[in-house]
C-alpha cells in the first residue's frame, strides 16, 4: 500500500513542479504553452518521465493484480469445468445403471407374470380335470341310480299289471286265474310294446 502512494508521490510531484514553472513562465507570454515551440523539448521530456512512470506502475503494480485476477478465474473457470464433466460422466452412468435396471426389472417382472400365468393355468386346469372326473363319476353313479330306479318301476309295473289283470279278470269274467299265466300275458303285451 505504502508502495503505491510513494509511486504515485513520485509521478505527481515533478509533474506538479513542471506545472507550477511552466505557469511561471506562462504568465509572461500569451498564449497556450503547450503550443509555444520553444517549450516542447521539456514537455516532451516530461512526456517520457510521465509514460515511464505509468508504465512501470502499470507493468509491477496494475498488470500483475490484473493478470492474478485473470488466471484465478480461469483456475476457477477450468475447476468448474471439470467438475461439471466428472458431474456429466457421473450423472451418465447413474442413468445407465438405472436403466439397466429398470431393464432387468421389466424382464424379472415378465418371468414372474408368466411363471404366476403358467402356474395358475396349470393349478386350473388340474382343477378342471379333477371337476370333470367328479362330475363323470356322478354322472356315471346318477345314470346307475336311475337305471336301478327304471328297473325297479318297471319291476313294479309288472307286477302292478299283473295284479290289476287278475283282479279285472276275476271281476270281469268271474273266474280265477293264476298269476304266473297273468304275468306271462303282461310280460308278451310288454314285450310287443318294448
Amino acid at each position: 500500500m505504502f508502495g503505491r502512494f510513494l509511486a504515485a508521490g513520485l509521478v505527481l510531484v515533478p509533474a506538479l513542479a513542471a506545472t507550477a514553472a511552466m505557469a511561471a513562465e506562462g504568465q509572461s507570454g500569451a498564449g497556450l504553452p503547450q503550443l509555444d515551440a520553444t517549450k516542447f523539448a521539456p514537455q516532451l521530456i516530461w512526456l517520457a518521465i510521465t509514460f515511464g512512470a505509468l508504465y512501470f506502475l502499470m507493468s509491477r503494480v496494475a498488470l500483475p493484480r490484473v493478470s492474478e485476477v485473470l488466471e484465478t478465474r480461469a483456475d476457477h473457470i477450468n475447476d468448474d469445468l471439470r467438475r461439471a464433466e466428472e458431474a456429466r460422466t457421473e450423472a451418465e452412468a447413474v442413468m445407465q445403471a438405472y436403466e439397466r435396471a429398470l431393464v432387468d426389472a421389466r424382464s424379472k417382472a415378465r418371468e414372474q407374470a408368466k411363471a404366476a400365468t403358467d402356474a395358475m393355468t396349470a393349478l386350473a386346469e388340474a382343477r378342471d380335470r379333477e371337476a370333470n372326473q367328479v362330475l363323470q363319476g356322478e354322472a356315471a353313479a346318477a345314470d346307475a341310480r336311475i337305471a336301478e330306479a327304471k328297473a325297479a318301476a318297471m319291476g313294479n309295473v309288472r307286477q302292478v299289471a299283473t295284479e290289476v289283470a287278475v283282479a279285472a279278470i276275476k271281476r270281469i269274467g268271474g273266474f280265477d286265474v293264476d298269476p304266473a299265466r297273468a304275468a306271462a300275458a303282461v310280460d308278451a303285451v310288454a314285450g310287443g310294446r318294448a
